[in-house]
């Protein structure tokens, strides 16, 4: 059903994309990025959170970190993951194929700016199997996601002239 839906959602409103599906499990970011052959970053999670009353929907690079101040500062409260079956419930999709696309209830969907660093991502396509290649500003076009800064500064990387070996 979850699947077929973010199927529907495409061939409605973006037909030149396509879900791609992958004999492997793609439900975390790690087997994702191993399924599709792109590094974990590239892979766009869905954070499904309650934050009041409201539930949102914040996509994100699959390596930033949630940064609860900042959410709290964004939204107006402190966030709570949804539990497994509220996930399913509210959004048709099982818990690793969460995505933004094709979703039972329509929800507020969030991009956030860590997004912005690739050209392409992948988030999942309503399975813990599927998943589609799409640039971050489409990506926010098709779900009229708004922006926002809720993850973690990445640390960057040291420079290897400051490394004293």
């Amino acid at each position: 059903m979850s699947l077929e839906s973010v199927k529907k959602f495409f061939a409605e409103k973006a037909p030149d994309i396509t879900v791609m599906e992958s004999p492997t499990s793609s439900a975390t970011v790690a087997l994702a990025a191993e399924s599709f052959g792109v590094e974990p970053a590239r892979i766009a999670k869905t954070l499904s959170l309650r934050v009041g009353e409201r539930v949102v929907l914040i996509v994100a690079s699959g390596t930033a970190r949630m940064d609860n101040k900042k959410v709290k500062a964004a939204f107006g409260g402190k966030p709570k993951m949804l539990g497994l079956d509220e996930v399913a419930d509210i959004t048709g999709h099982e818990v690793g194929g969460v995505c933004p696309f094709g979703l039972k209830t329509p929800l507020p969907i969030y991009c956030d700016v860590s997004l912005k660093a690739f050209d392409v991502v992948l988030p999942a396509a309503g399975s813990t199997h599927s998943a589609v290649r799409i640039a971050p500003q489409r990506l926010a076009e098709l779900t009229a996601a708004e922006w926002v800064d809720v993850c973690q500064a990445a640390v960057a990387p040291a420079d290897p002239q400051e490394l004293h070996i």
